[in-house]
């Protein structure tokens, strides 16, 4: 059992030199009492192979998922697998998120400052240029978003899996990220079931480096035609989401499917 530790939970696949960028960060953060899980989605471009001097080290702890799970699948593994290990608490990122130094000790400062009454954090997530990341911006509500920080700690209801901190407990009263997912939504799901419960916030002393390709969110009508099969998940997934969220929910769906259409 792992009394009062953190899992830093990362999930990785076919992107071995941001994942090996990605650990060494982790390794360069200021707070030192937490361990590293990799979970690998089964990549085929030898990303055991280029991390196993870390593995070898015992630096971190890697798992192959045996086949590509997606996204969902990866973090709903990788979660499960912290909760079953005895973690009180799991810090989830992709490969290519890039924690500054003080992350996590920004979270654990954060964390006592509430008194331990929250269902999650979330870091703020910068791209590459020092701007917000825009398809990792928290929302203040269902349909707002969090723009800018008035405060360290401000409420919201939903958060990306790029840098999120969750008590085991939680996880145990809520249940993990829904694996058939696949991709997409997944984390908005996961945040939002907690923030239905329990108060959540995203503490802009908490910095992540998000390295995407490029600084745009999820857009169909921009989409590469060898990428368009992906927005299946997506719509299907948000349907799910805001169907639970009852009329308002779905007035949302209602209003921004003709929206997507108009930019197609």
């Amino acid at each position: 059992m792992k009394k009062n530790k953190i899992a830093a939970v990362v999930v990785t696949y076919n992107r071995k030199e941001l994942l090996c960028k990605c650990i060494e960060k982790l390794l360069d953060q200021s707070y030192k009492n937490f361990d590293i899980l990799i979970i690998d989605n089964h990549s085929t471009d030898g990303t055991k192979e280029e991390i196993s001097s870390y593995i070898n080290e015992g630096v971190i702890n890697y798992h192959d998922t045996g086949s590509n799970l997606g996204g969902a699948g990866g973090f709903n593994y990788g979660i499960r697998l912290a909760a079953e290990e005895g973690y009180s608490f799991v810090w989830v990122m992709d490969d290519d998120s890039m924690p500054k130094s003080e992350a996590l000790a920004q979270f654990i400062e954060a964390g006592r400052s509430l008194n331990g009454r929250f269902g999650f954090l979330s870091s703020r997530v910068l791209w590459t240029d020092g701007n917000p990341c825009k398809m990792n911006v928290q929302r203040r509500t269902l349909t707002k978003n969090l723009l800018e920080f008035e405060n360290d700690i401000e409420p919201v209801v939903i958060a990306s899996f790029v840098s999120m901190f969750i008590p085991v407990k939680i996880v145990k009263k809520l249940g993990l990220p829904i694996k058939e997912f696949f991709i997409w939504t997944d984390d908005w799901e996961f945040s939002r079931r907690i923030s239905r419960k329990y108060p959540c916030y995203a503490i802009r002393s908490s910095v992540v480096i998000h390295e995407t390709v490029e600084n745009t969110g999820a857009d169909i009508s921009r989409s590469p035609v060898e990428k368009l099969d992906r927005f299946a998940f997506a719509y299907r997934n948000e349907v799910y989401l805001y169907k639970r969220e009852g009329i308002k929910g779905i007035i949302h769906i209602l209003l921004r499917t003709p929206l997507h259409l108009f930019r197609v």
